[in-house]
């Protein structure tokens, strides 16, 4: 399964938080958030197709978030997990720990907001940029 949507960059993107990563449909950004990677996403959790969201609240579920800008490819992998409800209206969170929350698109992440390289996050602090973003689920 896969789903596509676009968001871009801002001018306050950090990129340090070491442990989550957060796409996010609002186009406000403050120095606090560290883990927000873009803004102004056509898509929050609650816009993720129903097949998507029902194969995601499994433990069995991988998922994989992969953004593109440019010559740059910037995959996460992670887990689903039971406890999952996808109702955000505006924020898609990956998480490297198990915490779910009504943010969370995934869990056990193999990277976060810390780990996209520099020169990609050059690029995200501009924004007249758009970022594709895909995820794939598989079950």
């Amino acid at each position: 399964m896969n789903f596509t949507f676009y968001a871009r960059g801002h001018r306050a993107v950090l990129s340090t938080h070491p442990t989550t990563l957060e796409l996010t449909k609002e186009d406000v950004l403050s120095k606090n958030g560290d883990c927000i990677v873009a803004v102004g996403s056509s898509a929050g959790l609650r816009d993720l197709p129903e097949h998507m969201k029902n194969a995601l609240s499994s433990e069995a579920c991988r998922a994989r978030l992969t953004l593109k800008l440019d010559a740059h490819r910037f995959t996460i992998e992670g887990r689903g997990a039971r406890g999952l409800t996808f109702s955000h209206p505006t924020d898609i969170v990956v998480r490297k720990s198990s915490f779910v929350s009504d943010r969370t698109l995934m869990v056990r992440a193999n990277r976060a907001a810390a780990d996209l390289p520099r020169s990609l996050v050059d690029l995200l602090q501009d924004p007249g940029r758009k970022v594709l973003v895909e995820l794939a689920v598989e079950t």
